[in-house]
């Protein structure tokens, strides 16, 4: 199979901005409270824009960084758990922007880990030989799906979208995945059509500090990989405590486990995407590198991918 590269990658983080202090007084408790609890200090909210235009602006970010030629995207894959339209999907309307000419457009819906699942199915594309560039996309509108209550939710979901461009090398680069699904515990997790966000916090914890490990360990066992070669590792973005537990867990100090959940929030399908943005803007990765990126959320879909930059 050929490699993948990633070619380019972009974002786009909505205006408002909704700091702790905001909650504080909404909520009456203590925004240090808040930030413990979270490590969260402000999350961004659309008002304007809708989810599309959310999508759209992440591509064209990524697109003024390089000299992209758009008629060479052949497949686009937007992953979200916040669609308004059954369709068309919202890599149609990405592709329509773009005004490009014939390529594949699907969404996905795959919980907070649809990124790792659209990224994965891309790579497959690419690797299989039969297209050379693929458009990844993850979007979330959460702040339409949130309970304005609901402390649990509302101090930790945000909007944005990450955008990577993904293409095929002649360099042999390592790419394996580990993806799979706990279905049987897929309530403690939900979201109903024209409904908000339900969360278990007590259970969504347990979950995402222990199977998120198993996952990573199967993931080095089968890319035959030591965990001390992996420069980082870039999970989802859905709460410092689960990280940090995830990092405990796998002994991995936590400079190693990109974050940046501080000034974004969680927003689901686009937390990895985004950080991976910013880890680029921040030259923390460089051609050669091994990394991991962890998704795991509703469903429950946990998936991981060691890829070689």
């Amino acid at each position: 199979m050929e490699s993948i590269k990633i070619l380019a990658t972009g974002k786009y983080i909505p205006q408002v901005e909704i700091t702790n202090k905001y909650l504080e007084a909404k909520f009456q408790v203590d925004e240090n409270y808040i930030y413990k609890r979270t490590g969260i200090q402000k999350r961004y909210f659309a008002k304007e824009e809708n989810i599309k235009q959310l999508a759209i602006n992440a591509v064209q970010n990524l697109c003024k960084k390089e000299n992209i030629n758009v008629n060479e995207i052949e497949l686009i894959i937007t992953a979200t758990t916040s669609t308004e339209n059954l369709m068309p999907g919202i890599s149609n309307y990405i592709q329509k922007e773009l005004q490009i000419k014939k390529c594949m457009c699907l969404d996905i819906l795959a919980g907070c880990s649809g990124f790792i699942n659209a990224f994965d199915i891309a790579s497959l594309y690419i690797r299989s030989g039969n297209i050379k560039k693929a458009l990844v996309v993850g979007v979330d509108i959460l702040s339409k799906y949130t309970d304005e209550n609901d402390l649990g939710t509302a101090i930790i979901l945000s909007d944005g979208a990450g955008a990577v461009l993904l293409g095929n090398s002649i360099e042999n680069k390592k790419y394996i995945s580990n993806i799979e699904c706990l279905g049987e515990n897929s309530d403690i997790l939900t979201c109903k059509a024209n409904d908000k966000i339900h969360m278990d916090g007590i259970e969504i914890y347990k979950y995402a500090v222990t199977e998120t490990v198993t996952n990573v360990r199967q993931l080095l066992n089968k890319s035959n990989e030591q965990i001390e070669n992996i420069k980082y590792i870039l999970p989802h973005q859905s709460n410092l405590k689960i990280i940090k537990g995830i990092s405990n867990r796998l002994k991995l100090d936590m400079s190693k486990m990109y974050n940046n959940i501080e000034n974004i929030g969680n927003t689901f399908c686009a937390s990895i995407p985004i950080a991976l943005d910013d880890m680029f803007e921040k030259k923390l990765i460089n051609d050669g590198d091994k990394m991991i990126f962890l998704g795991y959320g509703g469903g429950l879909n946990t998936g991981s991918i060691l890829i070689e930059i």
